[in-house]
């Protein structure tokens, strides 16, 4: 890189929870730089999250992080050319890395759902994770998967 790397900027936690991981979801749900329609689609799926919440002890907040350790990958496939071929590689995750990359399956695969607004989808999305199930966990079960079945290559690694 000719530069220098980019300086992390530091999050201001959110008005409600005090917590810097929630401004960074509600960082990744924004669209078009609309902080406060994020924010109320986040904690109008804590909401309803809370509604639903057999689990008297956890608090919706609680279930949240769950869920976002669940989807959270430990190993990922990167690609890597030697002599000619190109071969899929497992790779340990940085600690920001794996938030970030069950942030995003999370809403995204929340935005694929078919629920009438995107708070329902994604508190539906969070609960699914929370069980274990849904297709955010499916993408991380999936990648361990690919790891695996590429573990011969991992003599490869950069």
């Amino acid at each position: 890189m000719r530069k220098r790397q980019a300086k992390k900027r530091p999050l201001l936690p959110d008005p409600k929870f005090n917590d810097q991981l929630v401004t960074r979801f509600v960082n990744m749900v924004m669209w078009d730089g609309k902080k406060s329609v994020a924010f109320k689609i986040f904690y109008d799926a804590i909401d309803i999250v809370e509604e639903r919440n057999q689990d008297e002890e956890k608090t919706a907040l609680e279930i949240w992080k769950e869920a976002l350790s669940n989807v959270m990958p430990h190993v990922e496939v990167r690609s890597r050319r030697v002599g000619g071929a190109t071969f899929q590689i497992p790779m340990q995750i940085r600690p920001d890395r794996k938030v970030s990359l069950a942030m995003k399956w999370l809403i995204s695969f929340a935005r694929k759902r078919n629920e009438k607004s995107m708070a329902l989808r994604l508190a539906n999305e969070i609960l699914a994770a929370a069980k274990e199930e849904g297709a955010a966990v499916k993408k991380r079960v999936d990648t361990h998967k690919m790891a695996e079945a590429n573990k011969a290559f991992s003599h490869f690694r950069f």
